[in-house]
């Protein structure tokens, strides 16, 4: 057997290990009886389960063409029968390969959160007006991108300016896979145009950071309920009959991190609490994160670019219709297309420069 199979067999032979593990673990009572562990344990299960199926079909097959080939070699049998037994080798070294490539693609899997609903978070940086304006386009073009994957879009909290730009605009995005379409997007986007606001025709450069948070799962994180400090206050609007005359918004604090959430855009200040809370989660499961990859010096290898929202990622120049990918050097002459939301071609190039990395690792 090759040395690079062999080796995904004995991790695989882990999988199944470990499968067994959790098996035994989730039926001892006092596992039973302790709600969180029992879920995140038959979480665990449901994810090992079909690498664990694999390798033992995947074992079977590779024990069996031993059998066979070890018949052929011996050359005892009459003519016709060997025939057949290399007939049979032949179809199940077919299966072997088909079963060796889902073997890895269950590797290549991005990981947990793949098929999560997510939170996206997009704020103006440098660049005032200009910025805000670029960071309007960006939810266009996210909200396109999502219609076209039948994903929903709901709108969380935002600051809108007074000529159609967003300082900041949070929003989920709901359906299965959304995380693994988003994912790449977190970090710094980079426009460069001449402003609506330019008299003297100068290209400027502005920037915008985009936060992807996939959206913590109840077993993910808990929050203690006495770690919150909640403060409503009346949300601010465009005037007249938009004027929202109750305290319905809501600014949410948690006191162990000092992470704070506002939510202004729903009139019910119960619907903004919900908002919010989804906010908070997912922002504390970052944080988490954050906090625990800091502590692996490795992991960065394993991604495409950092996923760092300080790192810049891509540029959208539009004098030349540019839009340039920095961390896979993946330059397309398609800006407008791109901001109609046609992100396929990017999102496939940067899954398959993940997928070479993660290969390169193992």
């Amino acid at each position: 057997m090759e040395k690079n199979k062999f080796a995904l067999l004995q991790k695989f032979k882990e999988f199944q290990k470990r499968f067994q593990q959790v098996e035994s673990e989730m039926a001892k009572p006092e596992v039973i009886k302790e709600r969180s562990l029992y879920q995140r344990l038959a979480k665990e299960r449901a994810e090992l389960s079909g690498k664990a199926e694999n390798y033992r079909e995947l074992d079977q097959i590779i024990k069996e063409i031993g059998r066979l080939e070890d018949i052929v070699k011996q050359g005892k049998e009459e003519k016709d029968f060997l025939l057949l037994v290399q007939e049979e080798v032949h179809i199940l070294k077919d299966k072997q390969k088909k079963l060796f490539l889902q073997l890895e693609e269950y590797l290549l899997e991005q990981d947990k959160d793949q098929n999560k609903d997510i939170i996206v978070e997009i704020r103006a940086g440098t660049g005032g007006e200009e910025a805000a304006l670029f960071a309007a386009d960006l939810y266009k073009m996210y909200g396109y991108f999502a219609t076209s994957c039948g994903f929903k879009v709901e709108v969380i909290n935002s600051h809108p300016t007074q000529i159609g730009g967003f300082k900041e605009v949070i929003f989920s995005v709901e359906g299965n896979g959304a995380y693994s379409k988003f994912k790449f997007e977190s970090g710094i986007h980079r426009v460069q145009r001449v402003p609506s606001t330019e008299t003297s025709g100068r290209i400027h450069t502005s920037a915008v950071s985009v936060a992807i948070l996939p959206e913590p799962d109840d077993v993910d994180i808990k929050i203690n309920p006495n770690d919150l400090k909640i403060d409503v206050y009346r949300s601010t609007g465009a005037g007249g009959q938009c004027v929202n005359t109750t305290d319905s918004a809501v600014r949410m604090t948690h006191l162990p991190t000092g992470v704070v959430v506002t939510c202004q855009d729903e009139r019910s200040q119960l619907k903004n609490k919900i908002k919010a809370m989804k906010v908070m989660r997912a922002r504390l499961l970052d944080l988490a994160r954050k906090t625990q990859k800091s502590k692996i010096t490795n992991q960065r290898r394993l991604q495409v670019g950092s996923g760092d929202r300080s790192e810049k990622i891509r540029t959208y120049n539009f004098p030349d219709r540019r839009v340039t990918d920095h961390r896979i050097n993946l330059t397309l002459y398609k800006i407008e297309q791109i901001l109609a939301g046609n992100l396929n071609e990017i999102v496939s190039a940067l899954q398959k420069e993940e997928r070479r990395i993660k290969l390169s690792q193992k």
